[in-house]
This record gives structure tokens, C-alpha cells and sequence, in this order.
């Protein structure tokens, strides 16, 4: 951040107890804090577990996992359910926080869950050109190569 969300001013960096140095605007006489997005991404596992969804959007060639921005209001537990019904419509439960991170490039928190899908019988809408179900190898090779996604979809597969 560079200027005040409330005023426009240039902000400074000043020491903040505990804190260190911290955006600080003059005119307000407050700090600022970075803002950023929040949203999640998601791990489908099919009910037996052992087959991860993964699909394609946008018309680019390669597969990712379900994520959305978490909404005013809602919790990210509450985004997981809605993206992956919005996406796919599909129910899930058993939602597992596996890891999160910071995305610069939309300036986005990124927190990544699992979950079980109570069918495979997954539909596409308007957001999503194509679906797959694969098994955990199938799903570390194709899923896209240098990607958040597949970063998340190793540290989960390493982990269980």
C-alpha cells in the first residue's frame, strides 16, 4: 500500500510497538494495515477417497483446482461449499484446512482445504469449460506445472 484508503495521502512508514515499521498515514493519524483478497481452493476428493477432481477454465489448457474469493460475510468454510456447488455442483463435507498462501500476483490470501464429495457425479456451469476425476498420481501429473494449485495439491499428497 502507498496511499490512504480513507484519504489518499502518501503513507509513510513509522514504528509501531510490538508491530515494527508500518504504513502510517499524517493526515488521518492512523496506521494502515495491507489489505488483500481472501479466497480458497479446494482438494475434491470423490466419496472413496481416492480420486482428486480437477478442471479447466477460461479456455486455457490446463487443469487446476476449484477456488473462489471468500465473500463479505461468509467464513472460508462456508466459500469452500458454495464455490465447489457454483463450480461443479457438488456437495462436500469433511472440510480439512491442508495450507495457505500468499498470492502476489492478485494479491490474494490463499487458503487451500480438502474435502470429500458425497457423489462423482459432478456438472459443469458457465465457469468451467472441463472436469476430471484422477487418481493422485493421474492428478501430480497433470495438474498445472509451477501453480499454486499444484503446489497445494503436493503438500497434501505428501502429507497424508
Amino acid at each position: 500500500m502507498k496511499y490512504c484508503v480513507e484519504c489518499g495521502t502518501k503513507l509513510i512508514y513509522k514504528e509501531l510497538e510490538n508491530e515494527g515499521m508500518i504504513p502510517y498515514c499524517a493526515k488521518c493519524h492512523e496506521y494502515r494495515f495491507p489489505i488483500f483478497s481472501s479466497a480458497v481452493s479446494m482438494i475434491i476428493l470423490n466419496p472413496q477417497k481416492d480420486k482428486i477432481l480437477l478442471i479447466k477454465q477460461y479456455g486455457r489448457p490446463f487443469y487446476i483446482l476449484v477456488a473462489g474469493y471468500i465473500n463479505k460475510g461468509e467464513n472460508a468454510l462456508e466459500a469452500v461449499k458454495r464455490e465447489v456447488f457454483e463450480e461443479v455442483h457438488l456437495h462436500v463435507h469433511d472440510l480439512s484446512f491442508n495450507s495457505s498462501e500468499y498470492f502476489e500476483p492478485t494479491n490474494t490470501c490463499m487458503f487451500n482445504f480438502s474435502c470429500i464429495s458425497d457423489s462423482e457425479d459432478f456438472s459443469l456451469t458457465n465457469e468451467v469449460d472441463e472436469a476430471a476425476w484422477f487418481t493422485f498420481e493421474e492428478a501430480r501429473q497433470f495438474i498445472k506445472e509451477n501453480s499454486l494449485a499444484k503446489r497445494f495439491l503436493i503438500h497434501y499428497l505428501d502429507h497424508q
